[in-house]
């Protein structure tokens, strides 16, 4: 069985009495630890897809499938993370990453005694009573990225996180996030408009269509593990990326 399976969505919206497809018949089926990117020209329907299966809005038509069970409306199945950080001002940055845990009822001490030791490891450590606005957009973006890990679904959904950081910040960001992603396993579909991210990144990638979006091809990424900066000089990444290349210059 898979993890997730994303089948026959599609998305129409109406706008000054006019419909416009948005998705067209998108399909997905991610297995259980996977990381997957989604990558397409820009309007192409790529978030409109992740809020479909956050449960943020319902298709027009399809389904979607979390372990065998439609999740199709239903919020809090998956952890969701956006390009902007969303840190509230206001709150330390412990207590931005426990927000979370709060919401669903843990309890601040219970959920202080799970953040700290991920604070420690993963980069933050003694930035805990920092506030948002005294950090790196980097730093930020680490911090958003455990409040959603200690949300502690099966499932993170990453879009275009690191789309905003410059690109030394960016390649340690993807480093980070490939340990925190080992030490985890959990299932990432991640949202981005570079194909080198894509690929350093994932397992396996979804190419979309021009709106209104769909499959063009899903790609399997034959690069071993661990990767690192050699990997983008790798003659099989370099093969990879004409491919996908080639598959975003195609005309439909």
């Amino acid at each position: 069985m898979y993890k997730l399976e994303v089948k026959n969505n599609s998305k129409i919206f109406k706008k000054g009495g006019k419909e416009f497809y948005a998705l067209n018949d998108a399909s997905m089926q991610v297995i259980e630890g996977k990381f997957i990117s989604v990558i397409g020209p820009s309007g192409c329907g790529k978030s409109t897809l992740f809020n479909i299966i956050a449960g943020l809005i319902t298709p027009t038509t399809g389904s979607v499938l979390l372990d065998g069970k439609d999740i199709i409306g239903k919020k809090g199945f998956v952890g969701y993370m956006l390009q902007k950080d969303l840190l509230l001002p206001w709150r330390t940055i412990l207590h931005n990453v426990i927000l979370g845990l709060e919401v669903k009822g843990v309890s601040k001490k219970e959920a202080i005694n799970r953040a700290m030791p991920l604070l420690e490891k993963y980069g933050l450590g003694g930035f805990e009573n920092h506030y948002p606005d005294e950090l790196s957009g980097g730093m930020r973006q680490r911090a958003a990225l455990l409040r959603t890990l200690l949300y502690d679904q099966d499932i993170i959904l990453l879009d275009e996180p690191f789309g905003a950081l410059d690109a030394q910040t960016r390649l340690k960001m993807q480093q980070w996030l490939l340990q925190i992603w080992a030490d985890f396993r959990k299932t990432v579909l991640f949202i981005t408009h570079d194909i080198d991210e894509a690929i350093f990144l994932s397992d396996e990638i979804y190419v979309m269509t021009p709106r209104p979006g769909s499959i063009k091809e899903k790609i399997t990424v034959p690069l071993d593990r661990p990767r690192n900066e050699k990997t983008l000089l790798n003659t099989e990444f370099v093969e990879v990326k004409k491919y996908v290349l080639s598959l975003l210059k195609e005309k439909e």
